[in-house]
């Protein structure tokens, strides 16, 4: 999709995102190729609704103008009664391959393969290829990757400039090219290492027995890093994967809400540490201006830490058995980190208040939350994926705890202890 075409068609969901009762008018008046565009622009909750609002001809209409993969993906929206009805108006080659996507789990390689590829022997003549590929074209409107077979089994590809350039006498083995291939079990994980690693443009889907399935290709790949950037910024913040900007107050406060009250138990614990220093706190007023640069500073720092270790857990760059590196490297980091900020945060302590010694207790609890904060946002992650859990869900509950609590222990801890 165009830079121009996709501006559009995020208009136009805009605002049959936020027109629920035109939505499906709205809809409607599209054509059938503009329909299908906006449908693939839809969050997955409004998208759910407005095609369960459709006549199954009217879909039926709008799944025959996408590739068979995303025709799949929508159809699994709907409920398994609508699915038969929908499946049942689809012309016959499409509804075939749709029923056959379909039938793969989504998160694996098969859920993300295209049908449209043609198999060819070595030892076929181009002029014969030619027509096959032809063929595909006109019967489905979308050029097909040309696969290439000996005695069954895949070794390669055909490219497409073999067509133009060969001789229409030679045959396909005289142009073949390598092509890589993974299993259809294979995680959406493996799919991305594999691209990385080969700096392919597809692979082949291939079954246990060898045989094709399919074909990943990087615009697909595209798609699900798309979403997987999306859910990893949603699951960062706390916010359900399916939250979209254009949905309503009422969904938002409904999928945030518990999020907002278990942050809310860590606060009355960071609270409860604040109220052991009543008296301290009561004695000398300044250290209660101090107190959320201490916590912010150590959040922060925590956040910073936090991001780079999920991004190397998701590389597959570490995991707790080889950690300690890591957690070695974080803490130094967050150390010299204390010291410069520590430092600059007692300076304008002295500058403006003309309080050393609580200019000294400022800066030794930024170092040591500064630590903490390191050290909390590099072992957290790892344990949350250790226990199946994601971490950048998880994990950021925990550290903002730790460095609220410790901070605030610190901070407070040294002014009792240090102030006469």
């Amino acid at each position: 999709m165009t830079q121009k075409k996709r501006s559009s068609c995020g208009q136009t969901s805009r605002e049959i995102s936020f027109h629920p009762k035109t939505r499906l008018e709205r809809f409607l008046v599209l054509s059938h190729e503009d329909r299908a565009e906006v449908l693939l622009c839809l969050s997955k909750r409004i998208a759910r609704d407005l095609i369960d609002q459709l006549d199954p001809s009217d879909l039926t209409d709008v799944l025959e103008h996408l590739d068979p993969d995303q025709s799949a993906d929508i159809i699994q929206l709907l409920p398994h009664k609508k699915q038969k009805k929908v499946l049942a108006t689809l012309a016959r080659t499409i509804r075939d391959q749709v029923t056959f996507l379909a039938e793969f789990d989504s998160q694996t390689a098969a859920g993300l393969m295209n049908l449209d590829y043609i198999q060819v022997d070595e030892c076929d003549l181009l002029k014969d290829v030619t027509v096959q590929f032809k063929a595909h074209e006109k019967r489905t409107g979308r050029l097909p990757t040309m696969l290439v077979l000996r005695s069954g089994k895949l070794v390669g590809q055909l490219p497409g400039h073999a067509l133009g350039l060969g001789s229409p006498t030679d045959t396909v083995a005289s142009s073949l090219r390598s092509i890589g291939s993974i299993h259809h079990n294979a995680s959406r994980q493996e799919i991305v290492d594999m691209f990385k690693r080969g700096n392919r443009s597809k692979l082949v889907v291939l079954n246990p027995e060898g045989t094709i399935l399919g074909v990943v290709y990087a615009d697909s790949l595209l798609r699900f890093l798309e979403d997987k950037t999306t859910q990893s910024l949603y699951t960062f913040a706390g916010i359900n994967k399916e939250e979209s900007v254009l949905d309503p107050a009422r969904t938002k406060i409904r999928l945030r809400y518990k999020w907002l009250i278990l942050n809310l138990g860590t606060a009355f614990l960071a609270a409860f540490i604040v109220s052991l220093f009543q008296d301290t706190i009561s004695k000398y007023v300044l250290l209660a201006v101090y107190m959320p640069i201490v916590a912010g500073m150590g959040g922060n720092a925590g956040t910073q830490t936090l991001a780079v270790l999920v991004r190397g857990i998701t590389l597959g760059q570490i995991d707790l058995k080889t950690a300690l590196p890591t957690i070695k490297r974080e803490m130094f980091a967050g150390l010299v980190n204390g010291f410069i900020v520590g430092a600059l945060v007692a300076l304008i302590v002295i500058i403006f208040d003309g309080d050393l010694l609580i200019a000294l207790i400022l800066g030794l609890a930024m170092i040591t939350n500064l630590v903490v904060s390191a050290t909390f946002g590099t072992i957290v992650p790892l344990i949350m994926k250790r226990l199946g859990k994601d971490p950048a869900t998880s994990a950021t509950i925990f550290i903002t705890t730790a460095t609220d609590v410790l901070g605030f222990l610190f901070f407070l801890g040294l002014a009792t202890l240090l102030l006469p």
